[in-house]
């Protein structure tokens, strides 16, 4: 399988250590910043020594965590190696989508069927938060706030199990999304950032399934192209992947589609 992977591996960067008795949820959280801005090469071994000497807890939260993130999507575990940042899939980038749009259309499709007042202004609130984020360009946040926006929906049409493989993806997608926002910083593209939240509730809000699954399809493929375009760009060297700065070199990739 072709990843974006670097074959010698970086060490991880060691911030300050945190206090005793860091809460596993903080922890958590900045592994979970720094996987999802790649501060946190993709591949790179995530040592629970190095990490409970890092935030200064036993290894035992350490280990919580890392099955946390796991579920995510965002660790996995290597026989004879260990727990190590995801690698992202390039190869299977049209296999992925495929199923994206899949779980989108549907879980969107629901959504404008079962959804209540109270959905709404859930929404309304959830596309506050992602518009702020874009206005601030603060990465993390818009990639946080997308996530929450899209797993909203996908929880209005109240099917857990479509809800739980659409989440899934969403979270995959997440570093993918990333690498597309620094392409747009970098060509100072950012008001590209803007999307169709206020499509989805719009045709959620009138209950119209079939504007729902038009908007939903749209917007895979509007990430599909975008994607796609920041993996092409080579124009005079401005914008280069490189996984260890937190993008990754276009040389190692294999771009599909």
């Amino acid at each position: 399988m072709q990843y974006v992977d670097s074959i010698e591996r970086t060490q991880l960067r060691m911030p300050t250590k945190f206090q005793r008795g860091t809460a596993t949820a903080e922890i958590c959280e900045v592994i979970r910043r720094e996987i999802l801005t790649l501060d946190m090469e993709p591949g790179a071994p995530l040592d629970e020594t190095t990490l409970s000497n890092r935030f200064n807890v036993s290894r035992s939260p350490i280990r919580e965590v890392l099955s946390r993130l796991a579920a995510e999507g965002l660790v996995e575990t290597v026989p004879n190696r260990g727990a190590i940042v995801a690698p992202i899939d390039l190869q299977n980038f049209s296999s992925f989508i495929e199923a994206l749009d899949l779980q989108q259309r549907y879980a969107t499709r629901l959504a404008a069927r079962y959804r209540t007042a109270a959905d709404l202004v859930r929404l309304n609130e959830l596309a506050d938060v992602y518009s702020a984020a874009v206005r601030d360009l603060d990465h993390f946040a818009i990639l946080q706030s997308n996530y929450d926006f899209h797993k909203a929906i996908g929880e209005i049409g109240r099917n857990p199990y479509v809800s739980r493989h659409y989440s899934q993806l969403l979270s995959e997608a997440r570093r993918l999304l990333h690498i597309h926002i620094r392409f747009l910083e970098a060509t100072q593209r950012e008001d590209k950032l803007a999307d169709q939240h206020d499509d989805f509730i719009d045709a959620i809000e009138t209950q119209d399934v079939a504007a729902a699954d038009k908007v939903a399809h749209e917007h895979t493929f509007q990430f599909h192209d975008r994607f796609l375009k920041a993996m092409r760009y080579e124009a005079d060297d401005a914008f280069s992947i490189d996984v260890a700065a937190g993008l990754a070199s276009r040389k190692s990739l294999k771009i599909v589609g």
